[in-house]
C-alpha cells in the first residue's frame, strides 16, 4: 500500500507549443527582430550582471557564467537572464536579491541568497512586480521571502527550490512562495522548507499549484480571500501544519498528500469559512488531526485515504451542507469529534458512504454496502468533543465501559453523525498508482510501512473469512 501512496502521479508537463497565429505575433511584438545575447563573466569584459541589464534592450538575452556575483539585480527591461553552471547571485543583504519590474522576462537557473530581513519590505530572493515572467530551476537560500508575486500575473514558476532561514524563530522568517494579489499563474515541481509557510496565498484567484513539495515548516499551504485556485499532486508534510484553506471559494484540492503534520491544535487540511469547495482523491495520513471543517458550506470530500490520524475528523455545526463519500476512513484513534451538536451534513449516496475500518456490522444481502448504519461518533467521543481534556482517558476501562454501555442502553445515545449505508470493504483508489521506476522511498511515507502492511494483510484475512 505504501509504495502505492509513493508512487504518486507522473507531474503534469509543462506545455509547449507554437502555432501560426502565435508566429504572427511576433511580427508585431515592439521588440528588435536583431535580439543579442550578451556575456557576463568573472573574467570579463562584462564582470556584473547590473553593468550587462544597463546595456540591453527588450529581448536580449543576458547568459551568466559561473561564479558569484556580489550584487543585488533589478530587470527594469524584457529580458532572458541565463545562468550557466550554476552562478550565484549574492545579494548586498538590505533588500531583494532579484527584482523583476518588466513584462516578459525569464530568470533561470542561478543560486540566489543573502536577502534583507525587512518582512514589511518583502525582502526576497526574487520579487516579482510585473506578468507573464518565467522564474525556473533556481536554488534560493538564506532569504526572507523565496518568491514573491505582488500583483503579477500569469507567471510561470518551476522546478525551483527554496530554503528559509531555520535558525529563525517562525515569527522572523518569511514565506517560502507568496502570492498576494496576482492572478492566472502556474507554480510547479517546486520546493519549500525551513520557512514560516510554504505557499501562502491572499487576494488571488484562478492560480494552479501542482506537483511540489513543501515541509518543516509551520502551514505548508496558507490560503486566505482567494477563490478559484487549483492544488494538485502536491506533497505537504512534517510541518506544523499541512493546509489552511480560510474565507474562500471554490478550491479544489486534489491528489494531494498530507502526512505527518503534528504540532499543538495541528491538522492535515484546515477549512474555515469556505463554500463549494473539493477535496478529492487526497492521501490524509498520520496527521494530529486529519480533517478539520468549521463554517465551510456545499462542498465535497470524497474518494480519499484519511488513515493513521489521532482524529480523523473534526467538525462544527457551522459546517453545512457539505458531502462526505466514498472515503477510506481507516485505523484513526477516533473517526470523528463534531463540536456544538449536530449537522447536517450528508455522509453517505445513494449506493453507500464511506469505509469505515472499525465497523462491525454485517451484509447479508452482500451488495457491499453495511445492512446497519455506522454510528460515527459515539458517546466519549461526544464527550471528548465538549471536553478536549478527556482524550487523556481515550483507551481507559472507563471510556470503554461508555462505549459497551451504549450500545446496550441506546438511551445514553446523544443525536449523531450517520453513515446509513457503510461500505463493507475499502474503495478502490486506482490513482495510487505505482512507478516501477521510484526506487528512492519518500523519507515522509517511510514511517506508513510497517503500518500498513500489518492492516492490509489484517484486512484480508478478515475478508477470506466472509
Amino acid at each position: 500500500m505504501w509504495r502505492m501512496i509513493e508512487g504518486r502521479l507522473a507531474s503534469t508537463r509543462k506545455p509547449h507549443w507554437i502555432s501560426r497565429t502565435a508566429a504572427a505575433l511576433c511580427l508585431v511584438v515592439p521588440y528588435p527582430m536583431w535580439a543579442r545575447t550578451l556575456v557576463v563573466s568573472p573574467a570579463g569584459p562584462l564582470t556584473s550582471i547590473s553593468q550587462a541589464l544597463r546595456m540591453a534592450a527588450n529581448g536580449d538575452v543576458i547568459e551568466v557564467d559561473g561564479g558569484s556575483y556580489n550584487e543585488d539585480v533589478v530587470l527594469d527591461r524584457s529580458v532572458q537572464l541565463i545562468g550557466i553552471g550554476n552562478p550565484t547571485i549574492h545579494g548586498r543583504g538590505d533588500g531583494s536579491v532579484v527584482t523583476v519590474s518588466a513584462d516578459r522576462c525569464t530568470v533561470r537557473g542561478f543560486a540566489i541568497e543573502h536577502t534583507g530581513s525587512s518582512l514589511e519590505d518583502e525582502d526576497s530572493g526574487i520579487l516579482l512586480k510585473s506578468h507573464n515572467n518565467h522564474v525556473e530551476s533556481n536554488r534560493l537560500a538564506d532569504v526572507l521571502f523565496g518568491i514573491y508575486l505582488f500583483k503579477s500575473d500569469g507567471n510561470y514558476i518551476a522546478d525551483n527550490t527554496v530554503r528559509g532561514r531555520y535558525a529563525h524563530d517562525f515569527g522572523d522568517r518569511g514565506n517560502g512562495i507568496h502570492i498576494w494579489n496576482s492572478n492566472y499563474n502556474t507554480l510547479e515541481r517546486n520546493s519549500v522548507a525551513e520557512a514560516r509557510d510554504g505557499i501562502y496565498v491572499q487576494n488571488s484567484y484562478h492560480n494552479v499549484i501542482r506537483s511540489s513539495r513543501i515541509h518543516d515548516l509551520r502551514y505548508g499551504l496558507h490560503f486566505m480571500y482567494s477563490d478559484d485556485n487549483d492544488f494538485e499532486g502536491n506533497d505537504f508534510y512534517d510541518d506544523v501544519a499541512g493546509a489552511a484553506v480560510m474565507y474562500s471559494r471554490r478550491v479544489r484540492l486534489r491528489h494531494n498528500m498530507f502526512l505527518h503534520n503534528r504540532g499543538f491544535a495541528s491538522y492535515g487540511i484546515l477549512f474555515q469559512a469556505d463554500e463549494d469547495c473539493v477535496a478529492e482523491e487526497n492521501v490524509i495520513a498520520d496527521n494530529a488531526i486529519g480533517i478539520f471543517m468549521e463554517a465551510l458550506n456545499g462542498s465535497t470530500v470524497k474518494d480519499n485515504l484519511i488513515a493513521g490520524n489521532d482524529l480523523a475528523i473534526r467538525i462544527f455545526t457551522s459546517a453545512a451542507d457539505d458531502h462526505f463519500v466514498n472515503n477510506n476512513v481507516i485505523e484513526n484513534l477516533s473517526p470523528m469529534e463534531v463540536v456544538g451538536g449536530h449537522t447536517n451534513n450528508s455522509w453517505n449516496g445513494s449506493t453507500g458512504g464511506n469505509y469505515w475500518s472499525d465497523y462491525d456490522g454485517f451484509d447479508l444481502d452482500g451488495d457491499g454496502v453495511g445492512d446497519v448504519p455506522y454510528r460515527i461518533q459515539n458517546v466519549f467521543e461526544h464527550l471528548e468533543a465538549q471536553l478536549p481534556l478527556l482524550r487523556l482517558y481515550l483507551f481507559s476501562p472507563a471510556a470503554q465501559s461508555l462505549e459497551v454501555a451504549e450500545r446496550g442502553f441506546p438511551v445514553l445515545q446523544t443525536r449523531q453523525e450517520t453513515d446509513d449505508r457503510p461500505l463493507m470493504k475499502p474503495v478502490a483508489m486506482p490513482w495510487l498508482s505505482a512507478d516501477p521506476e521510484d526506487h528512492a522511498p519518500h523519507r515522509a511515507l517511510s514511517f506508513l510501512a510497517p503500518a500498513f502492511l500489518l492492516l492490509f494483510t489484517l484486512m484480508a484475512f478478515r475478508w477470506g473469512l466472509r
